[in-house]
């Protein structure tokens, strides 16, 4: 069995995180706003908090990064991206599950947001028990899911 570990992130991991954000989201940053390495250096600047990120590591090999953040009323995957090279391993679905369990475990939901554009991303999320919440951003590009029930009736952007 792979073995998955997470280690807390340290500046020195800037560089890294910035080519694996790179490498997993580009495609998908592209779609929506278009890939400006400069813009996108400057954005990473300002949301890289090394306190607050993991790095997910596979058999000893640095695998992606991830960030949650444990509200009072909910679990929130702020962030989560493998390297494409680990993507399709179960390393991601394995990991979700993790916090799947740890929210129960707390009487949370565990909520996340995923861009429109990434229907790899929502299918995995469904398939473990998440629901579309809402639609939110400029043009709807974000999707909020839950493991909150879906309230009946259409669901609406915000």
């Amino acid at each position: 069995m792979t073995a998955i570990h997470l280690r807390p992130a340290t500046s020195a991991d800037s560089e890294y995180c910035f080519q694996l954000h790179k490498a997993a989201m580009g495609a998908y940053v592209t779609a929506v706003w278009g890939w400006d390495e400069q813009a996108q250096r400057d954005f990473h600047a300002r949301v890289f908090t090394p306190d607050r990120w993991q790095i997910i590591t596979v058999d000893g090999t640095e695998a992606g990064m991830l960030h949650v953040e444990h509200r009072p009323t909910e679990t929130y995957l702020a962030r989560i991206e493998l390297h494409p090279d680990h993507q399709g391993r179960g390393i991601g679905g394995r990991l979700i599950r993790g916090l799947l369990h740890q929210a129960r475990r707390q009487g949370r939901d565990l909520t996340l947001d995923v861009l429109a554009v990434n229907q790899r991303a929502q299918a995995l999320y469904r398939r473990l028990g998440l629901h579309e919440v809402n639609r939110h951003g400029e043009n709807n590009i974000k999707i909020r899911m839950s493991t909150k029930p879906p309230r009946p009736g259409p669901i609406h952007g915000s």
